[in-house]
């Protein structure tokens, strides 16, 4: 008998969507959370992990950065995409009260308001990518034009 999976914010809404994706569950090390690690236990190629940045920009106020799990974000790039003067990370204490979700398990998909989405635009050339799925230890596989579809998400270049 298989287990079943019990299904995230981020999946439900993908579902509402009528949009295919895969969930890939790995086993969490609470020690080391970093993408980089996510792609070694769970088998996934790292060029295909997206991560998501929770940042605030002085106009826009809270925004969202999706981007390579070895990529490091410019907060230039972001800022200019998102029309701010400057763009800061969160502090790591706010991430759960404005997003609902804990390090390690931030999704662009699902959080408690509707935040602007930045994607980076190197998730174009992939076929699939894989996002959190809201919560340590799974993953979301989908094509990066769904995850667009699905948040509505800015296309930018915001690689340093």
């Amino acid at each position: 008998m298989t287990k079943k999976i019990k299904k995230t914010n981020a999946a439900r809404i993908l579902d509402g969507l009528d949009i295919a994706y895969e969930i890939k569950t790995y086993a969490v090390d609470e020690n080391d959370l970093s993408a980089v690690h996510v792609a070694q236990i769970s088998g996934l190629d790292i060029k295909m992990i997206f991560k998501t940045l929770v940042a605030r920009g002085d106009k826009s106020g809270v925004i969202m950065a999706v981007i390579g799990g070895g990529d490091e974000l410019d907060l230039k790039a972001l800022a200019k995409a998102s029309g701010n003067k400057s763009v800061e990370m969160i502090a790591l204490k706010e991430l759960l009260p404005l997003t609902g979700y804990v390090r390690g398990g931030c999704s662009p998909l699902g959080a408690k308001k509707n935040y602007h989405v930045y994607l980076d635009a190197r998730a174009l050339s992939l076929e699939k990518i894989s996002i959190s799925a809201g919560q340590r230890g799974m993953q979301i596989v989908l094509s990066p034009q769904d995850l667009i579809r699905a948040v509505n998400a800015t296309i930018a270049e915001l690689i340093q």
